[in-house]
């Protein structure tokens, strides 16, 4: 069964709102909604924010049937060419706020484990395909940067861009990501960029919300139908 997943209420009310036949499941601190989109299966959920919500939401995610996991959302962009309402499709995922250097691993590794959180390679090309439909956005592939912090600085920025090679900057998607890799589950991280991570963040960030959230949206719906026609 295919999961979706989105940190707010406002990167999942979309879909949710178009669900059929939906049924309710409330494991211990998290609510997941069962049903149908578009003839495919699904589950759905809001992670809330944070790794660590994230992180036990994907595992609820898991236990109820998860085969395959699609993190849906917002970024603050932090490649140079990514404007506000741009695409990126993960390539590979990081958590840029470890920092276990003192006893000599590298920034951002977590010890016992790999660096960075390989996306499924299917769901990356249906993803690009779904995302390249919309009209009047760039779609870009590339490192999500995920931590637990709301980077909106030009000094954050270039930290991501120089010592990650980062293509966008959230607070979930590596912890979804090392979930989903030590269980076998194949996942793909997109996100809709809302603002350009940088000073200007918070003002960027509430304006354009509900255009980004709708791009998710269309992303979601376009991989949907053709992960059904592929199972037809």
């Amino acid at each position: 069964m295919l999961a979706i997943l989105g940190a707010m209420d406002e990167e999942i009310e979309l879909l949710r709102a178009d669900l059929q036949d939906a049924e309710t499941l409330t494991p211990p601190g998290v609510t997941l909604y069962r049903g149908v989109l578009d003839g495919v299966p699904v589950l759905l959920a809001r992670s809330g924010i944070g790794k660590v919500n994230a992180a036990m939401t994907a595992t609820h995610l898991l236990n109820a049937g998860a085969t395959r996991v699609i993190f849906t959302g917002v970024a603050g962009g932090v490649h140079p060419e990514l404007r506000v309402g741009d695409l990126v499709v993960s390539t590979d995922l990081v958590q840029h706020d470890v920092d276990v250097t003192a006893l000599d691993y590298p920034l951002g590794t977590v010890p016992g484990e790999t660096a960075a959180w390989q996306a499924d390679s299917e769901l990356r090309e249906v993803a690009l395909a779904a995302a390249r439909e919309v009209e009047g956005v760039g779609v870009l592939e590339g490192r999500v940067a995920s931590g637990d912090q709301f980077i909106a600085s030009r000094e954050g920025v270039g930290r991501l861009w120089t010592g990650f090679g980062a293509a966008c900057a959230e607070m979930e998607g590596a912890a979804v990501a090392q979930v989903c890799a030590k269980a076998g589950v194949p996942f793909v991280v997109i996100r809709s960029v809302s603002d350009t991570a940088d000073h200007d963040a918070q003002v960027d960030y509430r304006t354009f919300m509900p255009l980004v959230a709708r791009h998710a949206k269309q992303v979601v719906r376009g991989m949907l139908a053709r992960l059904g026609a592929a199972q037809g």
